[in-house]
């Protein structure tokens, strides 16, 4: 009963974070947000970039060849469809292929 109550807590505070915003600034508008909200998709991508390839050794293993093979499809595929959602989910399902089915 205690995980229950625990899990419905934090979706309920996770709900409000979310919500609160949309109520305060529901009709003003904030030079500050709209900079931070143009601003920071473009930010936030290389740096989950960098950490999710912060941890790959070259020396070891695969040398890094499935990260290298899943961020060169990203690229290319961005590069042909412009599209976020397609390039990403292809990058980490060619990742995932490579790991679990080139190199065991």
């Amino acid at each position: 009963m205690y995980e229950i109550i625990l899990i419905f807590l934090i979706a309920i505070v996770t709900l409000l974070t979310r919500a609160i915003p949309f109520l305060f600034f529901k009709d003003k508008t904030n030079q500050f947000i709209e900079f931070l909200g143009n601003v920071l998709p473009y930010t936030i991508m290389p740096m989950l970039v960098v950490y999710c390839l912060k941890s790959v050794d070259i020396l070891h293993g695969n040398h890094g060849l499935c990260e290298i093979i899943a961020v060169g499809s990203v690229i290319i595929l961005h590069l042909w469809k412009r599209n976020t959602l397609i390039s990403v989910f292809s990058g980490t399902l060619i990742y995932m292929l490579c790991v679990q089915v080139l190199f065991i």
